[in-house]
């Protein structure tokens, strides 16, 4: 009788384990495509009229992505302390085939797998300096080539690159000022 006891208390304790790593098991979700009603987290404007790379993060357990207009927010909202840390995916356009004007359906690749040009002239979503993703490192050196800027990956991008403060000709104002973006309900005019 002890035996069996035993094992019962031990299938007790094993299953709920076992059901708790199939669970990490999950594949991340799949990236979305932009819509109108697509809003930027940090500046809460529509990212599809938004010029450049775009991103989205998918948190555990959320229903929908967080939107970010620009590259450079969406790696932000990973650095930023008092951002969730519950990320399942992170989203950002293919430069090596979207065209810069508007991304297309379909160019997202996983953020943490990409290659960033940073430091080029070309300016992302919100008029700041971007940090543009490819999903190959010789597509990342063409461009970095053509408009200048350092080739690297995802971890290696420079904290002080991506949270310093920029003026952007269109709001005139540094970027991640994320109180007063939140103070506004949109656009500056």
């Amino acid at each position: 009788m002890n035996r069996a006891l035993a094992i019962l208390l031990l299938a007790l304790i094993i299953l709920p384990l076992a059901a708790c790593s199939d669970e990490g098991d999950k594949p991340p979700p799949s990236a979305v495509e932009l819509t109108r009603d697509s809003i930027g987290y940090y500046c809460n404007m529509v990212v599809a009229e938004h010029m450049g790379p775009k991103g989205q993060i998918h948190l555990e357990g959320g229903a929908a992505p967080l939107w970010f207009s620009s590259v450079r927010d969406a790696i932000a909202f990973t650095m930023l302390p008092e951002e969730a840390k519950n990320i399942a995916a992170i989203y950002v356009n293919d430069m090596a085939v979207a065209d810069w004007d508007s991304p297309e359906p379909g160019s997202w690749i996983e953020a943490r797998g990409a290659w960033y040009v940073v430091g080029s002239a070309k300016a992302g979503g919100m008029g700041a300096p971007e940090a543009v993703p490819f999903s190959r490192q010789q597509a990342a050196h063409d461009f970095a080539a053509a408009h200048g800027g350092d080739v690297m990956e995802f971890a290696a991008v420079p904290e002080g690159f991506i949270l310093g403060a920029v003026e952007t000709p269109e709001r005139n104002m540094t970027h991640m000022e994320s109180d007063d973006v939140h103070e506004h309900d949109g656009p500056t005019q």
